[in-house]
């Protein structure tokens, strides 16, 4: 058997995977076992943040591979130290929980919400519609799409959802039981969708008023995606807490959630835990990227993405069925009037890969190492896979 062969007979069919498998990957590009070659624009799902194969990071993982790669939380070691003083340094939080992944890092801030609002007697969260925050239960109880929910019986309790973007619906939502507030400053599994800045100052003000936590998902977001290492600070909106993970340590499974100084004191030893979380592999590559987003890479989103905006505009002009282009920096989005997954499929096959947010909206989360040539070319693929497609 090859390799999709073994894995359609033994791995649980919880993906619809393309039919290809990926061997090996070198900057923006990615082969296959035949050797095909694939312009990556996917990037591991906003993960690969500083390109497959980067020296510096492979570079890391050998070295600390040779020190240490794991040992219990119970101990300090100097690469998490090192990235703790870097990320609260970056910004304006205070202290930070590490952990595997994005959901993970919504459970403790969820946790984290409950143990704040327990003071009060409060334990209602307010999310947003059309927001995904992970699958584990809390988080996908807090995913305000509900075919996320179908067939997995009663969610979390105390969970609501209030309209993105509006204000008026998320103060009929707040009532005196209300201790968090829950979104995603670009809303990505929904469709592409950054929030407005005065919404966002308008729900900052609300929490205020209330003494609500206001938790900012920078999941796919943040760790330089919009052209600052915080999403939050592109909109200029400090949240009390938030997550993050996917680009944080460049491919490694990784997660963090940060929190102002008087939020994360509401944890104390024994509430919350990560065996894995902040091991020294991690956090050493986590360090690597960091250093990298800052020597170059975030300016490189800076100065591009605005270019990605234009090149999909130019695109939408020439395709009637581009309905919509949005999107910040590196994390931008096409909407068709029509299902995406056959101009996807032609990509693919004419050696781009991508993905869709949605059954309308056509993804680009590249590597933040994308330069305008990536981007002309991989323009230029969409532009034959619609032709292809009649669009």
């Amino acid at each position: 058997m090859n390799t999709i062969e073994k894995g359609k007979k033994y791995v649980m069919n919880t993906y619809n995977r393309f039919p290809i498998a990926l061997d090996h990957g070198d900057g923006m590009y990615v082969w296959d076992e035949n050797g095909k070659k694939y312009l990556d624009f996917l990037g591991g799902i906003a993960v690969n943040s500083v390109g497959h194969n980067n020296p510096a990071l492979a570079e890391t993982i050998s070295n600390q591979a040779h020190r240490l790669i794991h040992c219990s939380n119970l101990y300090w070691t100097k690469p998490m130290a090192d990235f703790a003083e870097k990320i609260i340094n970056e910004g304006d939080l205070d202290r930070v929980f590490f952990c595997n992944s994005g959901a993970e890092s919504i459970e403790a801030a969820l946790k984290l919400a409950r143990k704040f609002g327990a003071k009060t007697g409060r334990q209602e969260i307010i999310t947003m519609e059309h927001s995904f925050h992970g699958r584990t239960f809390a988080a996908v109880t807090a995913t305000g799409q509900s075919h996320y929910h179908n067939g997995f019986g009663d969610m979390l309790p105390h969970i609501k959802y209030a309209k993105f973007n509006d204000i008026d619906s998320v103060k009929d939502a707040v009532t005196e039981n209300t201790c968090a507030i829950l979104m995603e400053p670009l809303q990505g599994e929904g469709g592409i969708h950054p929030a407005e800045k005065e919404f966002l100052l308008a729900v900052r003000a609300l929490c205020d008023e209330k003494d609500i936590k206001l938790i900012f998902d920078e999941v796919q977001c943040g760790c330089g995606r919009l052209g600052t290492y915080f999403a939050y600070q592109t909109f200029g909106v400090c949240p009390d807490a938030l997550c993050m993970s996917k680009g944080i340590a460049g491919g490694l499974p990784m997660g963090a959630m940060l929190a102002k100084e008087e939020f994360a004191e509401c944890f104390a030893p024994g509430d919350h835990a990560s065996t894995f979380g902040g091991g020294p592999m991690a956090t050493s590559c986590a360090n690597t990227v960091f250093d990298l987003l800052h020597n170059g890479i975030l300016d490189n989103v800076n100065k591009n993405g605005s270019y990605l905006t234009q090149c999909l505009e130019e695109l939408k002009k020439a395709h009637p069925a581009i309905i919509d282009v949005r999107g910040i920096g590196y994390m931008q989005g096409a909407e068709l009037n029509t299902p995406v997954a056959p101009v996807i499929s032609a990509a693919i096959e004419k050696g781009l890969l991508l993905a869709n947010a949605g059954q309308y909206i056509i993804r680009f989360v590249p590597s933040l190492i994308a330069e305008k040539d990536h981007i002309d070319k991989a323009v230029s693929i969409l532009d034959e896979a619609l032709k292809a497609a009649n669009l």
